[in-house]
Parts: C-alpha cells; structure tokens; sequence
C-alpha cells in the first residue's frame, strides 16, 4: 500500500498529463501559425529546425491596449422635476438634433391637474379667512376708540352729574336743617322733626361720597381694566389676521408649485444638440425611458452632449494602473479614424468586480481628445496608452526567455551549437523585451527553446533548491516525491506554456518562407511518448480511460483508434500529426 504522499505523486502526474496535453496544443498553434523570428540559416542537420532570431537594438515602445466607448466631457442633463414623479407620454428618439426649446418630452398631467383644482378651492378659503381675520382686528381697534372717545366720557360724564347732583341736594338738606334748627330754638319744631332733618343732610353727604367714590373707581381701575380687554382682544384678532395671512402665502406657493410642476411635464431643449439616453454614457447607469415607462424626481431622462469636448473612457487592469500617469500620449482608434490624445484622469477607486466584470479589477481612466468633427457619444475604441518609449536598445523576442530557479534564460546557437545564457532584462511589452545584461546585438537566440531544446525543458521543471533540500522517505524506506516540488512543475510547464503564444503566420513567411513544415515535424515528433510517461500512473506504457482526468476522457475513444481500451504513442502522435495538416 502506498503513502500518502505516493497518492498525491500520482495525482500531480494527472495534472503534469494535462499540462502538457497543453503545452502539445501550444506547440501546435505555434509552428501552425508560425513565428515572425525564423533564422536565415542553419547550423547543422541536428539543427535545422530550430526557429531563431538575430538579435538588433532598435526602439521598444511598452503601451496598455484597452477598449472604451467615446463621451463628451460636458453634457447637458435633462432631468424630470415632477414631485413623486410621473409617467412618461411620449420621448424624443435618441440621437435627434435639437434646438433650444424643442419638446423632449411629455409627461403625465391628469394627477397635477385634479391637484391643482383641489388647491385652488383650499386657497380661496384661507383668502376668506384672511378677510375675516382683518374684519377683526379692525372692529378691535374701533372699540378701543369707541370706549376711549365715547363710552368712558359718557360714563365718566354720569358720574360727575351725580355728583353735582348730590352736592346740591346736600347743601339743601344743611339749609332746611339750619332753618328747622333756628325755628325749633322758638319752639315751632319739635325734635322728631329735627331729626329727620338731620338724617336728609347725612343720607345727601353719604349719597355724595358714593358718587366720588364711583368717579374714582372709574378712573383708577374700570377704564384700566376695560382697555386691557379691547387692546387684548386687538392683539388676539392681529395674530388671528397674521396666521391667515401665513396659510394664505402657504396654500399660494403650493398652488404656484402645482403650477409649476405642471410646466415641468413639458421638457424642452435647454440648448442645442443631439439627444442621447443616459445608458450611452457609460458612467451613467441609468435606464433609458421609454413611452408608459414611470420616471422620478431628479432622474435623468436625456442628455445634450458638449461634442466639442470629447474624451475615452477605458478601464486599466489594476496589474498596469500604477504605470499611469496624467499627461501619457495616447492613440485612439475609431473605426476610421485614429485620434492623439493624453491621459487626463485616473480613477483613485476601482469600479465594482463580479461575475459581469469577469471579476477583474480595473480603474477608469479618461483620455481627452481634441476637438473633432463626426464624433458621437458612444462610438466604441482602442486605445492604446504609451507607458514608456525606449530608443536604441537591444531586445529580445519574448518566446525566446524562460524564466527558472537560475532567472531569466535563453538559448543562443553558436558555431558550438547551443549554448545557455542567463540574463538581464528591462522593461518589456507583448513582443520584444529590453536585454540589459547576457547577450550582445548580431546573436540568434532560440525561439521556443521548450519545444527543441532538452535542457530548457528540465530547467523549467527544476524545483527551487529549498524544495529539493525537503526531500523525505517513507516507513517502508521508499523515496517519496516533495510536494513543493510536484507543485512546482504544473507552474512550470505553465511558464512553458505562456512562453509559446504563436505569432502571426505572416510574420513567419516574411523571416523563413518555406521552412514551417520541419519545424512542424521538429515539435511533434516523440510527442506521444513523452506525454504518455507524463501520465502513465500504473507503468504499462499506455493511458487507459480512467488515467485520464474526466473533463477529458470524451475525447479517449476519439484517439483510441484501435479500440483495445488503451492510448498508446503511436495513437498520439497520429492524433497529433492530424490535427496539424502532417
């Protein structure tokens, strides 16, 4: 029984099977299609097939290519103002030019009108309220004229009649007294009658300091007190009068509103231009209006682009945001028509990732462009941002570098034959790389050094020396396989991978015309045989159907052209001459 380790050993040759499964494909692609670096001569009949490359300085020019869609710096936004919205009757199609105060669009009326009807009513009641609030306060203020001008004097008046009343019957009462008195010392009055004499003048003076007292009261407290009552009753119809005046201004503005909001159901062209929907710019995430379609307040419904002032937006992978820089040149390419322009802004914050992004991260970037004519909002883009321009250095093709434990490598074909160099490498774009150190202008490195050269294949398998140090044995004593270092393989043969992008099939007939086919024959031969010692688990010399991963064994019967059950080289290599033309 095996270890664990043992196990995993397996199921990483499973994943090594599938690796080179690609790096088979890869290699196919490539000299089907071909590479733009093909040598001029070669070295010997063991050679003969090698793609090369003569290295040269020359200028490198390292950019970022991203896709946009073309805005306007400065739009006009049409806007609904309706309050709670409405509904739209009818819109103007995008893409119409427009003058000032042409129709856009109409909204629903019916609500705002039966508003409007409701408010008038509640408006002319508090003018009502108002008239009788001011009714009020006048009559206030004419009883306070009347009391002090009429009703006080008038009473005040009374009083002092009485008075004078009272005085004169007192100095009758003290006459006919003084004269009972004069006719009582003779013996004509008896003392009853004196007496009631006496009581006339006391009952005349105590009638008299009443009225005195009645003058006094009026002047001192009743007149006090019945003008605080009318001024009180004043202030109170002035408050009544001032709150109707407010409720009147209030129910006014709210049917001047209503009024309003009823011209804002008509929307017409601020200034001239062509109507676009929001969704053509595409920072705009706003949906586009359509007929029955309800829009609220502050939605932007239209927009009247500035085409004078025309910029590119592109989102920047974040892997090649930190190379921008505000100023940069940049080529637009329209559908026909390529455009110079300069980076003008960079997103501090990322725009969202998810499953619609295809989760990658990217930042807008804005290119501002010159005006032009024919230019429309929403006119897709390739643009292509220039990070840096490099002029007479030496550079070298990208599929000739491998990168390893070592560093970077490549493959130069000498009278010798092939030699390895380490290298230095500079700035670098999807093409050519800047050589700082390890390789001088006239030599020709090897492209694809992976495909046809031995050593480069186990360079690029070699696991790190802290990975080979870590190798252990079983309790049976069985050397066991480092995981690190089976992990460290699939990474490898996906650097042989990405080292093996195919060019284009003209650039190849351009360099070699004639010589793709050896080079064909050169990358395919053995193929089988080393895939199958990648993925043979049980030793037999072939692939069964369950050695295969089981997104991949729909293809086992396609390749098992015999039929016995098992993948053998020969089966591959048909399988792979095939599908290159062979």
């Amino acid at each position: 029984m095996g270890s664990p380790s043992n196990a995993k050993y397996f199921e990483k040759s499973r994943i090594m099977w599938i690796k080179s499964v690609v790096i088979a494909l890869v290699i196919i692609a490539v000299l089907a299609g071909a590479s733009p670096f093909l040598s001029d001569r070669l070295a010997s009949d063991d050679t003969e097939s090698i793609l090369t490359h003569t290295l040269g300085r020359g200028d490198l020019t390292v950019t970022v290519t991203e896709n946009g869609m073309l805005e306007s710096s400065k739009n006009e936004e049409i806007k609904c103002f309706v309050k709670g919205g409405s509904t739209v009757l009818w819109v103007i199609e995008t893409g119409t030019f427009v003058e000032v105060g042409d129709e856009l669009v109409r909204l629903d009326t019916s609500l705002i009108e039966d508003n409007i009807t409701q408010q008038q009513i509640t408006y002319e009641r508090a003018v009502a309220n108002q008239i009788i609030a001011q009714s009020e306060v006048d009559v206030a203020r004419t009883n306070i004229e009347e009391y002090l001008n009429g009703t006080y004097i008038e009473e005040r008046s009374t009083i002092e009649k009485t008075i004078f009343d009272a005085e004169e019957l007192v100095k009758k009462t003290q006459l006919a007294y003084e004269s009972a008195m004069r006719l009582a010392s003779k013996g004509m009055f008896r003392s009853l009658q004196m007496e009631g004499e006496k009581f006339a003048v006391d009952s005349a003076r105590k009638d008299l300091e009443l009225k005195k007292k009645q003058l006094e009261t009026l002047e001192l407290y009743k007149k006090k007190k019945q003008l605080q009552q009318l001024e009180s009753a004043l202030a109170a119809a002035e408050a009544r009068l001032a709150a109707e005046k407010a409720s009147l201004k209030l129910e006014g503005d709210r049917l001047e509103r209503d009024k309003e909001q009823l011209k804002n159901c008509i929307i017409t062209a601020p200034a001239a231009g062509m109507v676009i929907f929001p969704s053509a710019a595409e920072w705009k995430e706003t949906p586009d209006i359509e007929e029955g379609a309800h829009v609220r307040e502050q939605q932007t419904l239209l927009m009247i682009p500035d085409v004078s002032k025309m910029q590119v937006k592109v989102g920047v992978h974040e892997s090649k945001v930190g190379k921008l820089r505000v100023g940069m040149p940049a080529k637009v390419e329209l559908q026909d028509l390529t455009l110079e322009g300069e980076v003008d802004e960079i997103a501090e914050v990322t725009r969202p990732a998810g499953w619609w992004t295809g989760n990658m991260v990217k930042y807008d970037t804005l290119i501002k462009l010159q005006p032009q004519p024919g230019l429309k909002p929403g006119m897709s883009a390739i643009v292509d941002i220039v990070l840096a321009n490099h002029r007479d250095v030496l550079k070298v093709p990208v599929a000739a570098i491998i990168e390893t434990t070592e560093g970077f490598l490549c493959w130069v074909k000498t009278d010798q034959g092939v030699k390895r160099r380490v290298i230095d490498l500079g700035d670098t774009n999807d093409e050519f790389t800047v050589v700082t150190a390890g390789l001088v202008e006239g030599e020709q490195v090897v492209l694809n050094p992976l495909a046809y050269i031995d050593e480069a294949q186990l360079a690029a398998l070699k696991p790190k020396p802290a990975e080979a140090e870590d190798e252990s044995v079983d309790e049976q004593g069985d050397d066991v396989v480092p995981p690190d270092a089976l992990e460290a393989q699939p990474d490898a043969l996906e650097a042989q991978s990405d080292a093996l992008e195919a060019p284009s099939a003209a650039a190849l007939e351009q360099a070699a015309p004639g010589k793709t086919k050896a080079g064909k024959k050169a990358a395919t031969a053995g193929a089988g045989a080393k895939i199958i010692a990648a993925a043979d688990t049980d030793g037999d010399g072939a692939l069964s159907e369950d050695e295969l991963p089981e997104k991949d064994r729909a293809n086992f019967s396609t390749i098992d052209t015999n039929g016995d059950g098992k993948i053998e080289a020969a089966e591959l290599d048909a399988a792979i001459k095939a599908a290159t033309g062979q």
